[in-house]
């Protein structure tokens, strides 16, 4: 299946000068979104992980689709002030802004093995936030696995050491 005809371009969103990638066709075709899946998990299935986490938002859906399909526990990197418990906070720069994410104090422990899921990563900035929230709790993050990376943007030089595996790449 060409997965790339599930991804809708959209000009100048969120403002202008950003081409948006739009998953939202993706998810609505089960074929293509289960395929979606199977291609994230593929390269990070032997990595004897046990847990994955998602960034809000749409890394929520790769997340807890590719923890379900590895049998991993899911763990979500929320925007700020969504959390109900104690937690780690990482600021970080967007493409089109500022932002942050946090988890809870107590989502891994020294010794747990972490993915992290998104649906796109183009500067690197929210994928750098969730492996330093990943690590100040102790556990190791094996690698990164996403939809889509945005290939002339500098994602993958904020995550040296970080294998980095794209489905699609732009």
């Amino acid at each position: 299946m060409n997965l790339e005809r599930h991804i809708r371009a959209i000009p100048d969103f969120p403002k202008p000068g950003i081409l948006f990638r739009d998953i939202t066709p993706l998810l609505g075709d089960p074929s293509a979104f289960a395929e979606a899946v199977a291609a994230m998990a593929e390269p990070v299935a032997a990595l004897k992980a046990t847990h994955v986490l998602g960034i809000e938002a749409r890394g929520f859906i790769f997340g807890a689709a590719l923890a379900q399909k590895l049998d991993l526990g899911f763990v979500p990197a929320r925007k700020p002030g969504k959390l109900p418990s104690a937690v780690y906070r990482q600021d970080y720069g967007l493409e089109y802004g500022t932002d942050g994410l946090e988890i809870h104090r107590d989502a891994f422990k020294t010794g747990d093995r972490v993915l992290i899921v998104d649906d796109l990563l183009a500067t690197g900035g929210t994928a750098a936030a969730a492996r330093a929230l990943v690590e100040e709790t102790g556990a190791q993050v094996l690698a990164l696995t996403l939809l889509i990376e945005l290939s002339d943007l500098p994602g993958r030089e904020k995550l040296q050491g970080l294998p980095v595996f794209s489905v699609l790449r732009y």
